[in-house]
């Protein structure tokens, strides 16, 4: 009788087996050990192609020294392994050093200014979503964590981070019709403002 080998709940995989796949890992997480596949659909990439266009527009307003990643192609390292956020805004010296030098490859989540997910309602990533990556992205000291959701309803939360408990305080909650009021803090203030109706304007 073989008996498996016992590697303290985690999975086999590492960041190494996700990159040398044929397809790069390309929709896939590293997860505790485990390949995650993310659950993208056109409504979803959609929202988060509005996202990201209102972050590069309110940081060109700014004059901010930021890259906004979106695609789901970046990758951030995190506790759990490789996550790869809908959106994400970096210094873009941090960006150059993963794009040109190479170095490191995988971008380090703490130096992550800004993260957004975009909730698939009852995909087998929205619970990752809404509690797994809370967590993560807190201990990691990202500023802010915003949830994106396009279904039923456009809606935007925003979390910011408080230092003391090492844990995110939701801070607004935006529906349709009302804006977003929001700051990113990077080599200058980065002011954000619209309404979650644009996730769903085509």
């Amino acid at each position: 009788m073989s008996v498996a080998h016992d590697h303290g709940g985690f999975g086999p995989y590492t960041a190494e087996d996700l990159h040398a796949r044929e397809d790069e890992g390309r929709g896939l997480e590293l997860e505790d050990g485990w390949l995650i596949e993310l659950s993208r659909s056109a409504p979803h990439n959609w929202a988060a192609r509005q996202v990201q266009d209102i972050l590069q527009e309110a940081a060109t307003d700014a004059k901010a020294s930021v890259f906004i990643a979106g695609g789901g192609d970046w990758e951030i390292s995190t506790s759990a392994g490789i996550r790869k956020p809908d959106v994400f805004v970096v210094p873009k010296s941090v960006a150059r050093a993963s794009i040109i030098d190479r170095n490191p490859v995988v971008i380090p989540g703490i130096e992550v200014l800004l993260a957004v997910e975009v909730v698939s309602p009852g995909s087998g990533s929205e619970r990752a979503d809404r509690v797994r990556k809370l967590k993560e992205y807190a201990t990691l000291g990202i500023p802010q964590y915003w949830l994106a959701e396009f279904a039923p309803g456009p809606k935007v939360q925003i979390f910011a981070l408080d230092d003391a408990a090492s844990a995110y305080r939701l801070v607004q909650t935006v529906d349709a019709g009302n804006v977003v009021d929001a700051t990113v803090e990077a080599d200058t203030t980065i002011t954000v403002r619209f309404d979650p109706r644009m996730l769903t304007e085509f």
